[in-house]
């Protein structure tokens, strides 16, 4: 059994540290060892999802370590992520275990995605309980919590309609002191399903004159707003997400496939865009909303 290190701090920083230790063409027995964890935002948890789930698909369940910090333990189980491995993993014999707890912090704890009833369900949680955190901790108006359910609701769309399959959604609010000196809310997409390419590839890919690829898909939807449909007006999701992500100064990123592209505010020092990467299935998307200032 091949083990999978996780390390001490697992964020949209280090992701790639993941995927680097994952080959989607092998099929072999994992051990996922999160017992360094210490910390964790939600695009590492659906990440960890992702992967075991592609392990599983392979033709062997994963096995997952859980971590030795019970207050990470405890953040975990308000997250869902428990609920979540529970249907990717089997977990380790000597894994703290902590049963639901209250969730009342958690912004939208992990949420799979399956169908379309799936995509409303998550639309009417975050307008019931997200309006406080946007309002008294981001400082956003009253009119921000429709349009960050609209975000909401059209990435997760995007899981039923562009990728074809199964999905996770989930979100937090963090004070980030230190590192940009106020609140954000994080949000994180994944799917293993096709991935922006194999979506667009049909009716797109001969425009590029064999140039087509990860990153030429990644550009037509994100930048150009190029979809699948047919018809004008259909499929812009993911660049009006951009344009309203844009106008509150966050982060937007999306992997697909053995690319990234994003959209940086000037607090970011990532990368607009990155080729030549380890291949996964899929789509995995990063939001990133700041405090808004005065």
């Amino acid at each position: 059994m091949r083990v999978i290190e996780i390390p001490a701090s697992f964020d949209y920083r280090n992701i790639e540290t993941l995927y680097d230790q994952i080959d989607v063409a092998k099929a072999e027995p994992l051990l996922f060892d999160l017992r360094r964890l210490r910390w964790i935002d939600p695009n590492g948890m659906l990440v960890l999802l992702a992967a075991g789930r592609v392990a599983a698909e392979a033709g062997s369940r994963p096995r997952i370590y859980l971590p030795g910090n019970r207050e990470v333990v405890g953040y975990l189980d308000r997250m869902g992520f428990h609920e979540a491995a529970l249907e990717v993993f089997e977990i380790g014999p000597r894994s703290i275990w902590q049963r639901r707890s209250r969730r009342s912090d958690v912004l939208l704890e992990i949420t799979g995605i399956a169908r379309n009833a799936d995509v409303h369900g998550v639309v009417e949680r975050v307008q019931s309980r997200a309006g406080a955190i946007l309002s008294n901790t981001l400082r956003y108006p009253s009119s921000a919590v429709v349009q960050f359910s609209v975000i909401l609701s059209e990435v997760c769309q995007n899981i039923v309609e562009h990728a074809k399959g199964p999905g996770w959604v989930a979100a937090q609010a963090y004070n980030w002191r230190r590192r940009l000196g106020r609140q954000v809310a994080v949000i994180a997409v994944a799917d293993i399903g096709r991935g922006f390419r194999a979506s667009l590839e049909e009716r797109h890919a001969e425009r590029f004159d064999g140039r087509w690829g990860d990153m030429p898909a990644l550009e037509a939807a994100f930048l150009h707003g190029i979809t699948r449909f047919p018809d004008t007006g259909r499929g812009q999701g993911i660049q009006q997400i951009r344009k309203q992500v844009r106008r509150w100064q966050g982060l937007i990123s999306i992997r697909s496939g053995s690319a990234r592209i994003a959209d940086t505010p000037s607090w970011s020092s990532k990368g607009k865009v990155e080729e030549g990467l380890r291949p996964f299935p899929g789509s995995q998307i990063n939001i990133i909303l700041p405090e808004r200032i005065q």
